[in-house]
């Protein structure tokens, strides 16, 4: 079985904030008037979504350089792109160009990562 490099702090240390951040606002949710309540719990789900995520991520990519790697994944970026064209055609006019130019961004990074990905396998 192959080892795996220890975690960097940076690592552990975002891990420990999005936990305090939890409970910081699961307390805030518990004590907090209802609208700032609701907001709290809110964020406080936020923080458990990320905290989920950030686990996974640092579990399947296991080195130094994760955002690069994750930048160069080219499933991760065309289902990005798929998203926010979705989103372009379901969503009115008033925020259309916030969409359009999130897919453009999509589209751009899905090309860059399929040109790294062409340009090192070769």
């Amino acid at each position: 079985m192959e080892e795996r490099p220890p975690w960097s702090d940076r690592r552990r240390r975002t891990l420990i904030l999005l936990a305090l951040g939890i409970v910081a606002f699961g307390m805030g949710a518990i004590a907090l008037p209802d609208r700032y309540g609701i907001t709290s719990a809110a964020l406080a789900a936020l923080c458990a979504f990320l905290l989920v995520t950030a686990a996974i991520v640092f579990m399947v990519i296991p080195g130094p350089d994760t955002l690069r790697t994750l930048l160069a994944t080219v499933p991760l970026a065309g289902a990005v792109l798929v998203v926010a064209v979705l989103l372009l055609l379901s969503t009115d006019a008033e925020l259309r160009w916030l969409w359009s130019l999130i897919a453009v961004a999509a589209a751009a990074w899905t090309a860059t990562a399929v040109w790294q990905t062409r340009r090192s396998g070769s």
